[in-house]
């Protein structure tokens, strides 16, 4: 089979010439031919090529290798493997060599270096995408290099975090939206870089209108994701509220999710088998007259009959009503009166502990009702009395280890008293 040309790709009747979109790729073609070369064939000669040209490119003291230094510092791979791995990035402008023999890294072999170099360092973080577009952007400001396409990739990399986290929380899942803050969080250095580097851009009153219009897109999307986090605490709130706990233990059904989402599928199955009942399969006795008779005899009349004529059962004496059940609110009163008096910040491990896991599931509960703020409680009572207590609680992403009191570990963060405001002046 032959590689198809340029023109196969093309409508009947269009030149390449005529194509302005394919001007910028084919001034590139040295660039791209080295990525060819690098990329092209099968995955073990790819990382052979990446490999010995990577290594090459290391050296910076002494950055000529003569045959012998390279078979030296290659010797885990084949001699005559290595020799083609040298020759074809050196027929295709990757390698160098000299007068002398020794072999060097040509200047479109290094830009093919240090940009694989770069995607393997961001590579190596999580979701690192967003990273690795702003320290581009920062590169090519410090040069004054920035174009309308670099910015188009950055706001539509944020725009597409927007809408992951829109959908975790329209999705209800507390796994979802605790995933999703996580991945925030793990942005969140790399936004406020942004931030900063439009701030600089937007500060030139010479900047191009273009750039100009997309780096406000690019604050618009920033601020959406500034307002994100509040949205998840929302969620997590509403999640809080609607929690199951099982019995007595501290136990909820979060905590049971959790552990089973830890599970394969062969230990769920496990859990399963004595839960399911299997119906046995008999063979069907009765024949097509007698399955008719029972049909007639279900659907007719007489069975409406007797159905209506039914005596109603005799009248009996109601039971003597009981008192309502109130419910037992001491311990957050208790609980209410200590936080009164809470002198400075405290850690959640000190607040909740004590008297065991199931209160302190319960005083922690609490502490995620009170970060909602007083528009989420009723008007009077003991649970208003707790929701106005000045108090700020915060909550981390991280797990504190305790080891004490049945608590093994608990989410970093503390609760804090409310900043008096300060009086209006007259």
């Amino acid at each position: 089979m032959t590689a198809p040309f340029l023109s196969d790709f093309l409508a009947v009747g269009v030149d390449a010439d005529e194509v302005p979109e394919l001007a910028a790729l084919s001034s590139a073609r040295p660039l791209l031919d080295a990525f060819i070369t690098l990329f092209r064939g099968t995955e073990a000669e790819v990382l052979m090529r990446l490999l010995v040209l990577r290594e090459i490119g290391r050296e910076a003291d002494v950055p000529r290798w003569s045959p012998e230094a390279l078979r030296a510092r290659f010797t885990y791979l084949d001699p005559v493997k290595l020799e083609t791995v040298l020759k074809r990035l050196r027929d295709n402008a990757l390698l160098a060599i000299g007068e002398d023999g020794h072999y060097a890294l040509s200047d479109i072999g290094r830009n093919a270096v240090a940009a694989i170099a770069m995607l393997l360092r961001f590579g190596q973080e999580e979701d690192a995408e967003l990273g690795f577009l702003t320290a581009q952007l920062a590169g090519l400001q410090a040069v004054g290099g920035v174009t309308p396409e670099s910015l188009g990739h950055l706001l539509s990399k944020l725009n597409d975090l927007t809408w992951h986290f829109e959908e975790a929380i329209a999705s209800g899942s507390e796994f979802r939206i605790l995933d999703a803050r996580r991945r925030l969080s793990a942005n969140g250095r790399w936004l406020e870089r942004g931030t900063e580097l439009l701030n600089a851009l937007l500060a030139d009153p010479e900047v191009d209108f273009d750039i100009a219009r997309i780096a406000q897109r690019i604050g618009l999307a920033q601020s959406r994701l500034a307002r994100v986090d509040a949205a998840f605490q929302r969620a997590l709130n509403k999640i809080e509220a609607q929690r199951v706990t099982l019995g007595g233990s501290g136990i909820s059904s979060s905590d049971v999710a959790a552990w089973l989402r830890q599970l394969d599928a062969a230990a769920i199955a496990e859990l399963a088998a004595d839960a399911l009942a299997l119906v046995p399969e008999l063979p069907l006795l009765a024949g097509g007259h007698e399955l008719l008779d029972r049909a007639e005899s279900a659907l007719g009349d007489e069975r409406l009959r007797s159905g209506a004529d039914a005596p109603l059962p005799p009248a009996d004496a109601a039971p003597a009503s009981l008192a309502p059940e109130s419910e037992d609110l001491a311990l957050l009163q208790h609980f209410t009166r200590r936080l009164e008096t809470l002198p400075d910040a405290q850690p959640l491990h000190q607040i909740v502990g004590g008297g065991g896991f199931a209160l302190a599931s319960y005083r922690l509960s609490l502490l995620a009702l009170l970060a909602d703020g007083e528009d989420a409680s009723p008007a009077s009572g003991p649970i208003a009395d707790f929701m106005r207590l000045p108090l700020d609680v915060r909550f981390g992403d991280t797990l504190v280890p305790v080891g004490e009191d049945e608590i093994a570990a608990i989410n970093a963060g503390d609760v804090s008293p409310r900043a008096p405001r300060a009086p209006f002046p007259a």
